[in-house]
Formats: structure tokens, C-alpha cells, sequence
């Protein structure tokens, strides 16, 4: 009888055989091109050095890994690239052999063990926190204590989001213990503090580790929108909007909403006049938080003490001051309570050229102290060829900071302006600083968003994500000693494009302002703007059209006609425009009324023509002289068109939805008219309309306009966002659709801006209530005849539940991914029966097609990959070795006790990010083996 071999042995032989030599590959042509989704994740810490200051590590975003360098005088030397989550954003350094990485895609933390030197390393752990973390530093006692920013939301939080709740915080901080972080599946967390603001995203803490300050992202500047239905018609002799009442030709502008401000004590319009009855809630503008990092657990610090207001509209980064404790926050700061852009007649009131400020707003114990860094400029005048003497000492899009240890000076990285702003902290703080071209560091690559300070050897490492690279800067000279790229995935098409979002050096009169001033990172910034032009002629709509041209209310005709005095709208991001049609909320953007073509997408239906039409926004808002070169917009097109929406955070991992969810979903298609979908039939959904890369589908519009209940047609909008906008309660009642009662004051809230086109409404649940009332009977279009509820659901308490029901379903929409997308966990020895079913739900959603599933794990300063074929089966990154069973992959790790991570990936990045990291036909472990370089598809075997 044979003995049986202990399994140790059995998971020993098989690591033996994956990590043996094996015959190589016949050569293989060269992929045609890259594998790759872009989310555009924003950096946030991309840069750190090791606590000797002799590694730096760099976060490859779009290559999910992160690079291990040596530092030498004048350069670096690489040593190591260790994947970890998917769009990586931020990097601590724990010691010399531990580094976390925050994987903004992933909801995840990865805890990267280090050999010494930094010549390889591998995922020990994988934390699991909220939605799309961003920011990550170590303080408390001995500075064990890990804190992590995370969105109020996602799978992996086990708390609710409470998201119909008024007054709720949508900003979290997870703690964790690094000496111990627990045996559940994504870690043991001593707390999970809740802050009231909006999304958060940057961290910062003391020297000695004592205090943790956080910060929302989107953190609003006390401003609102009243609902058109509350402001009265007429312009501003009868109390409505300001003027003018009509455009330049003389056309009525349409009744709008209005945008009002929190001036301290009321809220007011551009004339002063005050708007208290029409608003139901509160700003309190808490912006960054005080946290007690000695704790047990850590909490925030009680009081008015414990948050800062004020501080800015966008907040990007923080450092603290080693000596004086003074935070510095990098923001901008919204002018949105003004209106109109475009020159002419109405320009001394328009926002043309001055959007938005770019500061560094100082705090301490004097209070919140805000520096414009660009007080050089003259707003006044507008508008010269870019660039000029002027809008070269500006600063645009300030993101990363670093402070010398003396305190003296801090330098800035300034996304928008390709340049490192250096200053002195006095002078910065007593605001004496006068802006000079001779201050700013150029960096080459373009776009830094990350800052590592070695002053041991007088350089300053900067991330440029232009390029995917790290500039080398000398501090004695000022000059760029090098500049080292990193292994880039992403296609040419993306790289080359990219730097039109954010470079406001070439597209802004001052130098000051970009595309990606209010799209942050090619979303959204969470406000209504006011981007009428009443110099502008009236132009036609050319549709295409749902629904009969008519006024439901007055049953009068609706004009096929674009005004320009439009109104506020809130930013629409720029996720996901691929096949969604014209482009603005009322479809203005559009190559409908271009000379028509037999192409295929033509017309209205045309996204590169629709994104086109901004070109009109680089002259009448940002301030050019002239639009940008063709070339520049069709690259900006390029590149644009391909940025995609995340996964939703609000549906379940495994894509089923809840009861109500599902019971939404049957309302949103089912025949609510005359039996045919009245949700469905404006808001289509369809992922797979159009299969293709650049076709992915309709997620709640497919090109069409039709009537929405407001004197304006309106493009039927996309759904894919809409739990990014929940947090504004307290929309004062109109005169249809609203309970009674309802129209009590709800108190302080996070977000100033709701849902519809203008964000007035605050509720999905209060919109689909107004609808429920109807002014009108009887009236018959293409659904059929309405009644008098046209959305079929009685005023009742049957009729709410359906609406909460639909809310629920349009909270968790589908979108461009499925929610698996991202997810990763690690397996070792000791974890098997907690971590064993998250594996099989990857494995099953990859077996459903929603992602490509992966593993890594590593021998020694090897790394070696995984990729799911299917059928319980991993191809190896080896071509010589057959697909290992799905059990015996899962032994090496629990017998050997070398962690191994798996990683959903996007679907058809799998080949790419699994085995082959350079498309370039030879698999990595050939390619190592061989001595080649897996990143660099030139060098083979």
C-alpha cells in the first residue's frame, strides 16, 4: 500500500512545477492594441519615500501596480513592480518592508510585504473598506493606527448608507490597527468614523502622530437652487428671476430656476434680495475634520473645535507644518452664484474667464485663512492669447504639497499648470506672496498629482500623470536632473488626449482654469451653474424627439428651440458619453443641425460631433481668444470618449438585486400606460444596444429629448449616478406633488444640489410624488392615454411604497461594469474557510461574464500570475505548463502560506493584467525566465 503524500508536499511539488523553466513560446505577433478601460481614478498620495529615504514608491495607476525605486542623487533605480488593487491611488510607507497602497477602484487596501532592499515583494493582506477609497496615513500610539477615507456607501461597508435619510454624514474614516488587523474576510476595523460632509478624500497628520485631520472632496460652498415652480414668472419686476428677460435679439428667455447663496445670515440671489421660505435646509459647510488619533478608538474632537468651515469648494490634499502645526489645504473655490458666460454686453457680470480660484486655504488656531494663489490676475480684462505674461505666474488645479522639515517653505503641485509652485510659508500665511513665473518648477511629463521630499539629498520626486512618470528635481538649481517612466497600459489615443481635460495653460485666458475645473478628474463637481448667454441667438433642436412637442400643464406647444439663457443646470460628468447621443442636459451639444451624412451614428446620434460643440466653452466660459487647434479637439475627443463609469457601490456583488430593487425594476418596465414601460420608454435601458468597444450600451438614455415638467425640453438624462447626488434634503414644496407636511425645514445637510436637470429636487422619492399629481386627463401620445396619475401609482400608501421601491432600483442602476468589477481578496494559509467563498463569488461572476478574474502570488522576488479560463480552470503565465485546477491553486496558498490575490477585472483586461503584462504575445513567467522585461514589449525573448 503506498503512503499517502502529506499535502503540504503535494501544493510544495505544484509551486515547483508553476515556478520551474520550461520551453518557451514559439513566437506570437504582438496584440493590436491594449486591453484597457479607463475610470480616470484622481491621485491623491501617489508618491512616498520609505521612512529611511532610501526606496521611493510610485503608483503605477493605470498599470495597478506599485514600483519599488532606489534613490540615488540625480535618479532613480528601479528594484521591484508589485500588482496590487485596481486604480491605485494613494501609498503609505509603514517601514522599510511594509507598504499600504489604497485601491480606489478595488474598495480595497493592499499591504504589500517587501524583501529587503526592495527587490520584489507581493500582497500579504487585502483590506476591504468602503466605497472608492482615496486618501491613507499611519498616526496614534507608535503610529500603528492606519486611517483610510472611503465614500459613505459600497458592498464591503456592513453599515447602511441610510441614503433617503436626511442628516446624514457621507464621508467615512476607516481605522485599522496594523499590529492587528483581525481574522474576518477584509479586516477588523477598531472603528469606522462617519463625518458630515460630502464624499471624502484627503488625510493629513501631526508630527508626533496625535491628531488626523480629514477632508471632504466635493465639500460645496453654501450654495443652492430654487426650483423654478417656487420662483415667480415675470423676471425680476415681479420678483422672479434677475434680469435680463431676454436674449440679445430679443427672444423671452424661459422661466428658470435660481441659484441662491448662504451669505451668514440669509439666502440671497446676485441682488440681495432673500430666499428663506423657499429653502428647507441648511449648509453648514463643514469641510475638514479634527480626528483624536490616541483615542480608544480614535473619534472626532468634540465641539466647534473638531471642523473647520469654509475652507474651499473642492479640496484636494492637506500637509500639516512640522513646526507651527498649521494645516495647508490645496482647493479651489467655485463662483458658481454667478451667472452667464461669453463676452459682450452682459460680460461684466459673467463668468467668463473666472470660474473658479485655485488656494491654498491655511488653517490653525486663528481660524481658516484662504490664499488665492493667483491674485496677480486682472479679472477684469479678458481676454489675450494663451500663453502670455500673465497666465504664466498662474497656478491652476493645486493637488499634492509638500513642507521642508524647517517649516519655511511648501511646494505645490499644480495639475493644471505642468509646474511645482514653490513659496514661503510666511509669506503664504500672512499673504504676502507676490505670484512670479521665477517661483514654479516645470515638469516635463506634464500634470503632477504627486510629491515625495528628499531633503537628505536636496531632490523632490513628482509623479506627472501625463506622462505615467516621475520627474527628478534638483532643489539647489530648480532643473529636472531626470525624469523615469513608468510601464504605461494605456493606449496612445489616451495618453495623448488627457492633458486637454486639465491643462489650463492652453486653454484658459489666465491660466487658470481648465475643463477639469468643474469636471474634477472627468466627472462631476457636485453644483448647478448659471451658463446662459443672453448675447446668443436662439438656434433650433433638431431631436430626435420622444413624445408629442407639448406642454402637459398648459397644453400649449413646446418650441423646438435651444434658448441660450438656459438657466442653472447642475455639471454633468463626463463618464460614459460613448453612445449616450447629444450631449448637455438639453442635448445643446449636437451635430444634429450639421449638414447631414449617411454615416453610421450621424446627426444627433454623432458623440464626436456633439463633443465637438465645446469647443464653444474654451472662449465663452474658460476665456481663450480663440478655440483650441482641431487637432487638440479631435485628441481631446479621443481620449474623452473613452472614459467609463465605475461599478455601482449600491447593488449587491453578486448583481442580484433586493426585493425592493427587483420590484423596482418590474415598475420601471412594466406598463404603467396603456401597458407599455413609461419609465423604460424615455430611460432605456439596454446594455447591450450597439455591442462594441466604443458601444457599450444605454444605461437609461439613448439620444432623446422629450417634455420633463419644465418650460424647457430636456435630454432624457442617463441613471448611472444617481447615488452620487443623494445628501440634499429639504426642497421646499411647489405647488404640485408634495405631501402635507412635508415641507418642514430638514435641517443641516452635506450637498446643496439634488436630481433633475437643475438639481432642485432632493428625492428620487419627492420627484416621483410630484408626478403622481397631474394638472391634466385624458391626454394621448405614443404610450397611450394618460390618466390622471401619469405614473399609475394612486396617492396613497401603496403608491409610496411602489416609488420607494423604484427609488431603490434607480439607486443600484445598472452601469457601464457590474459591481464584481474591481473586487479582490487574498488567500494564505489560516484563512481558507473565511476567505474560500469570496473566491467562489468571483469565480462565479467571472463565470457569468461580468469580469476577468485573476490571481497573483510569487516565489521568492518572483511574481506569478493567474488567469480564469473557465470550467474551474487557471492558465499559468507560462506557456509550457497546462491550466491548474481552481483546488490546486487554492492549496499552494493555504499549504505553502505564499498569499494569494485575486482581482476582478474589467472584462477583456484579463489576459493583460493576469499574464502578459505588455500585450506583446510572450507570457510573463517566459519573458522573466528568458530575461526579458514583462513591461516592455520591445524587449522579448
Amino acid at each position: 500500500m503506498r503512503t499517502p503524500v502529506a499535502p503540504r508536499r503535494v501544493a510544495a511539488g505544484l509551486l515547483f512545477a508553476v515556478t520551474s523553466a520550461a520551453s518557451l513560446a514559439a513566437s506570437a505577433p504582438a496584440l493590436a492594441s491594449s486591453s484597457y478601460t479607463l475610470f480616470e481614478s484622481g491621485q491623491v498620495r501617489p508618491l512616498a519615500l520609505s521612512p529611511s529615504g532610501d526606496l521611493l514608491f510610485a503608483l503605477n495607476t493605470p498599470d495597478s501596480r506599485l514600483e519599488v525605486f532606489r534613490v540615488h542623487e540625480g535618479g532613480l533605480i528601479h528594484r521591484s513592480s508589485i500588482p496590487v488593487g485596481l486604480e491605485p491611488v494613494a501609498v503609505a510607507a509603514r517601514s522599510e518592508t511594509e507598504v499600504w497602497v489604497v485601491n480606489h477602484l478595488s474598495d480595497s487596501v493592499s499591504v504589500v510585504e517587501l524583501s529587503p532592499g526592495g527587490f520584489g515583494g507581493h500582497v500579504e493582506r487585502t483590506l476591504l473598506v468602503g466605497d472608492e477609497p482615496r486618501d491613507i496615513v499611519f498616526a496614534g500610539p507608535a503610529r500603528r493606527r492606519a486611517f483610510i477615507t472611503a465614500a459613505h456607501r459600497g458592498q464591503n461597508n456592513p453599515n447602511d448608507p441610510e441614503l433617503t435619510t436626511p442628516g446624514v454624514g457621507r464621508a467615512d474614516v476607516w481605522v485599522f490597527d496594523a499590529n492587528h488587523l483581525g481574522a474576518s474576510l477584509g479586516g477588523a476595523p477598531l472603528t469606522v468614523l462617519t463625518l458630515f460632509t460630502d464624499t471624502p478624500r484627503a488625510l493629513a497628520a501631526t508630527p508626533d502622530g496625535a491628531r488626523v485631520y480629514a477632508a471632504g472632496f466635493h465639500s460645496g460652498n453654501q450654495t443652492t437652487v430654487v426650483t423654478e415652480l417656487l420662483v415667480p414668472d415675470g423676471g425680476e419686476a415681479n420678483g422672479g428671476t434677475p434680469g435680463p428677460t431676454t436674449n440679445a435679439e430679443g427672444a423671452p428667455a424661459p422661466e428658470v430656476s435660481l441659484i441662491v447663496k448662504f451669505d451668514g445670515e440669509h439666502w440671497v440671489d446676485e441682488l440681495g434680495r432673500s430666499w428663506d421660505e423657499q429653502v428647507r435646509l441648511s449648509l453648514p459647510d463643514k469641510d475638514v475634520f479634527a480626528i483624536d488619533a490616541m483615542r480608544n478608538p480614535p473619534r472626532p474632537v468634540a465641539g466647534a473645535s473638531g471642523y473647520f468651515t469654509g475652507v474651499g469648494t473642492i479640496l484636494f490634499n492637506m500637509v500639516v507644518n512640522p513646526v507651527s502645526g498649521k494645516v495647508y489645504v490645496s482647493n479651489t473655490d467655485a463662483r458658481n452664484e454667478q451667472r452667464f458666460e461669453g463676452p459682450g454686453v452682459f460680460a461684466g457680470q459673467s463668468l467668463r474667464g473666472h470660474l473658479h480660484e485655485s488656494r491654498v486655504t491655511v488653517l490653525g488656531a486663528g481660524g481658516v485663512a484662504p490664499r488665492h494663489l493667483n491674485k496677480h490676475i486682472d479679472y477684469s480684462v479678458c481676454c489675450a492669447p494663451t500663453p502670455n505674461a500673465e497666465s504664466e505666474k498662474s497656478l491652476a488645479q493645486p493637488t499634492d504639497m509638500a513642507v521642508s522639515s524647517d517649516g519655511a517653505t511648501l511646494y505645490v503641485a499644480a495639475l493644471g499648470s505642468s509646474k511645482i509652485g514653490v513659496f514661503s510659508t510666511a509669506a503664504l500665511e500672512n499673504d504676502t506672496f507676490v505670484p512670479d513665473a521665477a517661483d514654479h518648477i516645470e515638469v516635463s511629463g506634464g500634470g503632477p498629482t504627486g510629491l515625495a521630499l528628499d531633503e537628505a539629498r536636496g531632490q523632490l520626486y513628482v509623479l506627472t500623470r501625463f506622462d505615467n512618470a516621475i520627474s527628478v528635481i534638483d532643489l539647489a538649481t530648480g532643473a529636472e536632473a531626470a525624469h523615469v517612466p513608468m510601464y504605461n497600459p494605456e493606449p496612445p489615443s489616451v495618453t495623448i488626449g488627457r492633458r486637454h481635460l486639465y491643462d489650463a495653460r492652453s486653454s484658459s485666458a489666465h491660466g487658470d482654469s481648465s475643463c477639469a475645473s468643474c469636471h474634477i478628474f472627468g466627472d462631476f463637481d457636485s453644483l448647478g451653474w448659471d451658463l446662459g448667454n443672453p448675447d446668443e441667438v436662439v438656434t433650433t433642436n433638431p431631436g430626435p424627439f420622444v413624445g408629442p412637442l407639448l406642454n402637459l400643464f398648459t397644453q400649449q406647444p413646446m418650441p423646438r428651440e435651444f434658448h441660450p439663457m438656459k438657466g442653472p443646470t447642475t455639471t454633468q460628468s463626463l463618464r460614459g458619453m460613448a453612445n449616450h447621443g447629444p450631449m448637455h442636459w438639453r442635448g445643446d451639444r449636437t451635430g444634429g443641425n450639421d449638414a447631414p451624412t449617411a454615416q453610421p451614428d450621424s446627426g444627433s446620434f454623432d458623440e464626436r460631433a456633439a463633443f465637438r460643440k465645446f469647443q464653444a466653452g474654451f472662449t465663452d466660459l474658460l476665456g481663450r481668444s480663440g478655440p483650441i487647434p482641431a487637432a487638440d479637439m479631435e485628441a481631446f475627443t479621443d481620449f474623452i470618449l473613452q472614459v467609463t463609469y465605475p461599478p455601482n457601490p449600491i447593488r449587491s456583488l453578486d448583481n442580484a438585486l433586493t426585493p425592493d430593487q427587483q420590484a423596482g425594476r418590474d415598475t420601471f418596465f412594466s406598463g404603467n400606460l396603456d401597458g407599455t414601460a413609461i419609465c423604460n420608454g424615455c430611460h432605456v435601458l439596454d446594455p447591450g444596444a450597439n455591442p462594441g468597444a466604443d458601444k457599450p450600451g444605454f444605461f437609461g438614455a439613448n439620444g432623446n429629448m422629450t417634455f420633463d415638467f419644465q418650460p424647457q425640453l430636456i435630454k432624457t438624462p442617463h441613471l448611472r449616478n444617481l447615488y452620487q447626488k443623494v445628501g440634499m434634503f429639504g426642497m421646499a414644496a411647489p405647488m404640485f406633488g408634495i405631501l402635507p407636511g412635508d415641507n418642514d425645514p430638514k435641517g443641516d445637510q452635506v450637498r446643496g444640489f439634488g436630481f433633475l436637470h437643475d438639481g432642485s429636487f432632493d428625492t428620487l422619492f419627492r420627484f416621483f410624488r410630484g408626478m403622481g399629481f397631474s394638472p391634466f386627463t385624458g391626454f394621448t401620445n405614443q404610450f397611450g392615454t394618460f390618466p390622471d396619475n401619469p405614473a399609475g401609482l394612486p396617492d396613497s400608501p401603496a403608491g409610496d411604497v411602489v416609488r420607494r421601491q423604484l427609488e431603490a432600483f434607480l439607486l443600484a442602476f445598472d452601469s457601464n461594469v457590474a459591481p464584481i468589477v474591481g473586487q479582490q481578496i487574498t488567500l494564505r494559509g489560516g484563512n481558507a474557510a473565511v476567505v474560500g467563498p469570496r473566491v467562489d463569488l468571483l469565480i462565479a461572476r467571472a463565470d457569468a461574464g461580468e469580469c476577468d478574474l485573476v490571481a497573483k502570488s510569487h516565489l521568492l522576488f518572483h511574481e506569478i500570475g493567474f488567469l480564469y479560463t473557465g470550467a474551474g480552470h487557471f492558465a499559468v503565465d507560462r506557456t509550457g505548463l497546462p491550466p491548474l485546477p481552481d483546488a490546486a491553486l487554492r492549496q499552494i496558498a493555504v499549504a505553502t502560506g505564499r498569499a494569494l490575490t485575486y482581482t476582478c477585472a474589467p472584462p477583456g483586461s484579463g489576459y493583460r493584467v493576469g499574464i502578459d503584462r505588455d500585450e506583446d504575445g510572450f507570457l510573463d513567467g517566459d519573458e522573466r525566465s528568458a530575461g526579458s522585461d514583462p513591461a516592455d514589449p520591445a524587449d522579448t525573448p
